[in-house]
């Protein structure tokens, strides 16, 4: 189930944001951070940009469901998330930036990334933005992700930042979606 994060969040849902943030960074994902990050300094990072939110910006959460609809001990748990962040810029009031697409390892190859950016540019269009923009690490399954569902590459920067070893550079595809009908 995919579902706006609400505000303030939880504390239970900080440490859930966290674990998957640091699940993705376990697994190698470019998502800032560097294989150092602890649990504790994840959810710092996770209350301090929920905090700092601007105006309009959505936070999307996909939930593990309970299977069968019976009970779990995961049923609940955050499992991919995404983010919407209107930009600051005066001459720029369409266009928003789209951040941070996570999705946990145990959750990954069933859709749920594409699910989480179809919400995402759904939320982005009521919104009235008519221009998207992110970037990510090239040739991974987020880059093949993207262009699958329709982003424009507007070009690759390399050596863009420090994979999670802290020592091998990755190079960056910069993408935009155009929104308008």
């Amino acid at each position: 189930m995919i579902e706006r994060l609400t505000h303030p969040a939880s504390d239970a849902d900080v440490r859930g944001l966290a674990r998957l943030l640091r699940d993705a960074i376990d697994s190698g994902a470019a998502a800032s951070f560097l294989a150092t990050l602890t649990q504790e300094a994840a959810e710092e990072w996770w209350r301090a940009t929920l905090a700092s939110a601007r105006a309009g910006a959505v936070f999307l959460v996909a939930r593990e469901p309970a299977p069968g609809g019976s009970g779990s001990v995961d049923a609940g748990a955050i499992v991919g998330t995404v983010q919407m962040h209107p930009t600051w810029e005066p001459n720029q009031p369409h266009r928003a930036d789209i951040a941070k697409l996570l999705v946990h390892r145990r959750a990954r190859r069933q859709g749920l990334g594409a699910r989480l950016m179809q919400r995402i540019e759904e939320e982005a269009r009521r919104a009235g933005f008519t221009l998207l923009t992110l970037d990510t690490k090239r040739g991974e399954a987020a880059d093949h992700l993207y262009r699958r569902l329709g982003w424009t590459v507007v070009g690759t920067i390399p050596r863009f930042a420090l994979n999670t070893d802290g020592i091998t550079p990755h190079d960056a595809v910069l993408f935009y979606k155009d929104l308008r009908p």
